[in-house]
């Protein structure tokens, strides 16, 4: 299983992005939860110009990654899962919720420390929400989230598996959570007590400040319950809510220049 998810993991990933790509887009386009406000080919063709220069950035700039990590912990045993006696789907499932808990933590973390945000934001000034704004981020933030995650890889031994599992989790969540579709409440809260639903996450989107620093979750919503982070609607509704920040409003900051220039300018 280890073997083929590392020979495939990549494929793997690729297919099943493009496929839940194809079906958010067709279900926004037929039963959006919100109007769109600015171009959509303007922010889809930018937003998905983003995903290959953060991949191109990886490969050039951070030569060890998640799973070359998983990879190394297993061949020298290391990390604190490694001493424990668990059996190894227990330890997978474990390992899944800790690599979404460091993510949570890492998000407020961009939240909370200005330098940090000013990467961040680049993701937060999307004029709208949709399934591409769940890839919409700094190449920089890119390189710093994945030396977080190698590093709760080695602490803890995450294995191979779940470390592809992870990341394949988390990659789609992200794009089904940002997506526009209008679900029915009653689905939704349902979905919402074992995913990140897209109402939940729209949220953090919001121009609010408050609002914003509100459900950090990407994958699992229990992370934001526990740690006092959740908020269940947004105060103005989800209609009426503004999406974004209250600077950088103007369309051109949906071009890749400016976005990659975003933190190194002031408001």
């Amino acid at each position: 299983m280890s073997e083929w998810l590392i020979a495939n993991g990549n494929t793997l990933r690729a297919s099943a992005f493009i496929g839940l790509l194809i079906l958010l887009a067709i279900s926004e386009y037929y039963k959006p939860k919100r109007p769109l406000t600015r171009s959509k080919w303007q922010r889809w063709s930018n937003n998905l110009a983003v995903v290959f220069i953060n991949n191109l950035v990886l490969k050039l700039f951070v030569p060890f990654v998640a799973i070359d990590a998983a990879i190394f912990v297993e061949q020298q045993q290391w990390g604190l899962l490694s001493l424990t006696s668990l059996n190894s789907a227990v330890i997978i499932v474990t390992s899944v919720m800790l690599l979404d808990a460091a993510i949570y933590f890492q998000h407020k973390i961009f939240h909370q420390i200005p330098m940090l945000w000013r990467l961040h934001r680049m993701h937060h000034s999307d004029l709208d929400i949709d399934v591409t704004t769940a890839i919409r981020f700094h190449p920089i933030e890119i390189i710093l989230s994945m030396f977080i995650k190698v590093a709760v890889i080695i602490a803890f031994g995450v294995p191979v598996v779940a470390v592809v599992l992870f990341e394949l989790l988390l990659n789609l969540t992200a794009m089904f959570n940002h997506s526009n579709i209008r679900l029915p409440d009653k689905i939704d809260r349902f979905i919402r007590t074992i995913l990140v639903t897209p109402d939940m996450h729209r949220i953090h989107h919001s121009t609010d400040s408050h609002e914003t620093n509100h459900n950090f979750g990407f994958c699992l919503p229990w992370w934001d319950r526990l740690f006092g982070s959740y908020q269940a609607q947004p105060k103005l509704g989800h209609q009426k809510m503004e999406i974004g920040l209250p600077y950088f409003r103007d369309s051109k900051e949906c071009k890749i220049q400016h976005m990659l220039t975003q933190p190194f300018r002031n408001k």
